[in-house]
């Protein structure tokens, strides 16, 4: 008889348990940030950490949205297990899940079944076919980063879904633009390549060229090109997409021949382009580097390392992913990079610093905490 006394109690305790769990969930969850901590766990307003690693930001009608790679615990959470995610926020500092975007497929005839790689997803949006459009960078499964393609996908909604449409390497037969006057010498020339960059785009000429890391980037005029690591990560290409955004047009130009850049992320500031990119050492951080040039055409200048004071030779332990022009603030900008964490990917940090301009010099400082107020004193 004694058990029938216990079992309401436990029953009564196991109730005031849940209540009082999820009123501390629930407190927790409505707590609202009001600064960044660059490489601290970053919850979502589920109180989950944002998953959303090599990603890019779009605007859309006042409200910000974040997409990036998915990532699963473990080493095999650097492939596509899951899709691109999406986040939404209204002031940087908190976000809501907006659940995954674009999802890998289960066909396995498919370019982005379940175990392919994709990376630094980027969505802009076309404002003539009133589409969004999303590129990546795309890596076939099983066969570790040979592929070397852009894929493409699109959407009626921002938040998704998007339907993949296709993957391939960019430009097959076409040759890079040169700015007028510059000496034949200078140019490629596939009957006899000067250099090991040059041999590698003379090799991928006819199927088109490798692309990896990648941005996209929309100028003022609303034309969109693609940047993306190529030549076996020797060379960046500057190529420009078509009026839909869906394909490239076969204009291109190469910069920074044969020094190894990858993780490009571009912005305008004052009619100047500005990029920013990392080295090529796999995972590990390296220093930062950022060109600058009048026209994307070129010709684009290396600047050395934005990055300043202790922990600037690893770009703080990140890597570039994307530069957001800064709210309500015009003319100022936020460097974000990831810290990536291979060996259990889920646990990979997001770093977000304030870019300043000092006599047109980029100039990256870490913090160990920020807001927006800092742009207040330009």
């Amino acid at each position: 008889m004694k058990h029938l006394f216990y079992k309401p109690l436990i029953f009564c305790l196991m109730v005031i348990a849940l209540l009082f769990g999820n009123t501390v969930n629930s407190v927790a969850q409505q707590t609202k940030l009001t600064s960044f901590t660059p490489g601290k766990i970053w919850n979502d307003d589920k109180g989950v950490h944002i998953n959303a690693h090599g990603g890019g930001m779009l605007v859309d009608k006042g409200i910000y949205y974040w997409f990036g790679e998915h990532k699963v615990a473990g080493g095999i959470g650097n492939t596509a297990q899951v899709g691109v995610h999406c986040y939404s926020s209204k002031d940087l500092y908190n976000w809501k899940d907006e659940g995954i975007s674009l999802a890998v497929s289960d066909d396995p005839q498919s370019d982005i079944v379940k175990g392919s790689v994709i990376e630094r997803p980027k969505v802009v949006y076309n404002k003539k076919t009133k589409k969004y459009v999303m590129w990546f960078h795309l890596e076939l499964k099983g066969k570790g980063y040979a592929a070397a393609r852009a894929g493409v996908a699109i959407a009626d909604k921002v938040t998704g879904p998007y339907v993949f449409v296709k993957s391939y390497r960019p430009n097959a037969g076409q040759m890079p633009i040169y700015l007028p006057n510059t000496p034949e010498s200078e140019k490629l020339n596939c009957a006899t390549p000067a250099n090991k960059s040059d041999g590698f785009f003379c090799r991928d000429l006819p199927g088109g060229q490798m692309a990896r890391d990648m941005t996209v980037f929309v100028d003022d005029d609303g034309k969109a090109y693609h940047i993306f690591s190529s030549e076996e990560n020797f060379t960046l290409h500057m190529a420009e997409l078509t009026s839909d955004y869906l394909g490239h047009t076969g204009k291109f130009t190469r910069i920074y021949i044969g020094e190894q850049t990858e993780a490009p992320a571009l912005f305008k500031k004052n009619g100047i382009y500005y990029m920013i990119g990392s080295g090529c050492t796999g995972w590990a951080p390296n220093p930062a580097r950022w060109f600058t040039a009048k026209s994307l055409w070129g010709p684009w200048t290396f600047m050395g390392n934005p990055c300043i004071g202790a922990g600037a030779e690893t770009t703080f332990g990140g890597q570039s992913t994307y530069v957001l022009p800064a709210p309500n603030k015009k003319g100022e900008f936020i460097f974000i990079a990831d810290i990536w964490r291979p060996k259990n990917a889920i646990d990979g940090r997001y770093l977000w610093l304030p870019i300043l301009f000092e006599n047109d010099k980029l100039k990256i400082t870490y913090m160990d905490q920020w807001d927006l107020s800092v742009f207040k004193s330009k």
